[in-house]
């Protein structure tokens, strides 16, 4: 890594730039994301997401256990914390070649990442998270959309 550090070199050609009233708005969306992805971790468990509950129900399994909850934005997309990052990093006035290499692969690495975390939530939750993935986007909300009637509550069958 720190052969990584020592021998970075930017790669600063230009793929797009633009000024004025435009790059206030993808400034503006930058920021958004930004905020997004912040706002969004507050709304869930900070152990969990840093793996610190998982660590304390091997010693604890009463710890480990989680009910399922949609809060806010996570009634808009299942990933609003992933949407931030993307919104953050592909919303930029001067988009240069190494900005967007940086974009695309993390934007691959997120895109497989929520893949692997969706295995694991269907196996933890089972019904109750098919029932919300089969009413809430992965990460592109939708805008013009009725309210449908979505419980974290499993369906009688």
């Amino acid at each position: 890594m720190i052969l990584i550090f020592w021998r970075w070199r930017p790669i600063v050609t230009t793929i797009w730039q633009v000024e004025g009233e435009p790059a206030t708005i993808l400034t503006a969306i930058c920021w958004i994301g930004w905020l997004t992805a912040l706002a969004s971790s507050y709304m869930i468990d900070h152990f969990e997401m840093f793996g610190l509950r998982q660590v304390a129900a091997r010693h604890e399994p009463a710890v480990g256990v989680q009910v399922f909850k949609m809060l806010l934005l996570y009634r808009v997309v299942r990933h609003p914390i992933m949407l931030g990052f993307l919104l953050a990093f592909w919303a930029t006035p001067h988009m240069t070649a190494g900005h967007l290499l940086f974009a695309v692969l993390t934007t691959a690495y997120i895109l497989l990442g929520v893949r692997l975390e969706e295995g694991d939530l269907l196996a933890q939750f089972g019904t109750i998270y098919e029932n919300y993935r089969q009413h809430v986007p992965m990460l592109m909300p939708r805008v013009l959309r009725r309210r449908s009637q979505l419980t974290t509550e499993p369906r009688a069958e």
